[in-house]
């Protein structure tokens, strides 16, 4: 069995709307993602996705639980402080908006070489320009782009421009969080090839948060399906899309259009009742690598 990147046990992350409400949107998560693995992490809006990879890149302090990336528990304080170069360079996220995740206020050649200026690394190729050319280029823009702001991009450029920064610090783990959520769809397919072609060439495991299922079996290894912040089926990608096992997995998959408009007006939706949802269940392994919420539900 390959080694384990990333461990995440018992995840669990809250937020306060008043001194007495409050949302549990990640409740009790755990789940591994292996060196060199892309593990997809799907269900609809609000399930806590993006709740995840933020606890993952300790951009929200987890409530309770802890995760492990290469051994080191990054939300205990003195592991994050002597090992905070480390994680702050292998690990890499990639943003569903990339207008606003990129400073509008500064030049291509500057977003993509701004990483290696913060963190003082020699670029490997003489230059930060140079470096930032190199890095455009892996990506499918040339050397034009540089010097132009990300205004003047489009959607799907910038999104590229989100990857070649990402990918300038050879990343071990990529969070790649709803990368292709706002892009069209022949844009959609070259970003998805891109980041396959990065797992393969350069080894980098990836947490790809989608809710596109075509995508995430076509891209994926594994996948793990949120609802309601709980992790109620885990699986390798087509293990989970030929025999998935939980009732909202079922009728998450059976909701995937088909292209044959014969057999998309005879298919039949599985409906799945969420007042019958039983949040107290336990992942169990029913199989090899396949766990389920036992008692999830009724």
């Amino acid at each position: 069995m390959s080694e384990i990147l990333l461990d995440i046990q018992h995840l669990t992350h809250q937020f306060r709307l008043s001194k007495t409400a409050i949302v549990k949107a990640v409740d009790d998560v755990s789940f591994q993602i292996r060196k060199g693995e892309i593990f997809g992490l799907v269900g609809e809006s609000g399930s806590g996705k993006s709740t995840v990879a933020r606890c993952v890149m300790n951009v929200y302090p987890p409530t309770s639980g802890n995760i492990y990336y290469q051994g080191i528990d990054v939300c205990e304080p003195k592991q994050y402080r002597q090992n905070r170069k480390l994680l702050q360079t292998t690990r890499q996220i990639i943003f569903q908006d990339s207008t606003s995740s990129l400073n509008q206020r500064m030049k291509i050649v500057d977003v993509i070489s701004e990483p290696m200026k913060i963190h003082h690394i020699k670029p490997p190729r003489g230059s930060l320009r140079k470096e930032a050319e190199f890095q455009l280029r892996y990506v499918g823009l040339d050397a034009s782009y540089l010097d132009k702001y990300p205004s003047q991009l489009s959607g799907g450029m910038r999104q590229r421009v989100a990857i070649a920064r990402a990918l300038s610090m050879e990343p071990a783990l990529l969070v790649a969080d709803e990368p292709i959520a706002s892009l069209d769809v022949s844009i959609q397919a070259q970003i998805i090839n891109l980041l396959k072609h990065c797992n393969l060439e350069h080894g980098c495991s990836v947490l790809f948060i989608a809710h596109d299922l075509a995508v995430v079996k076509y891209l994926c290894d594994r996948v793990g399906v949120m609802y309601h912040g709980k992790l109620v089926e885990v699986a390798p990608t087509k293990e989970l899309f030929e025999s998935p096992l939980h009732a909202y997995t079922k009728s998450l998959l059976s909701a995937i259009p088909i292209p044959d408009p014969r057999l998309e007006r005879a298919r039949v939706l599985q409906e799945f009742d969420e007042h019958l949802f039983d949040r107290h269940g336990q992942l169990v392994e029913v199989s090899p690598d396949h766990f389920v919420l036992k008692g999830g539900a009724k």
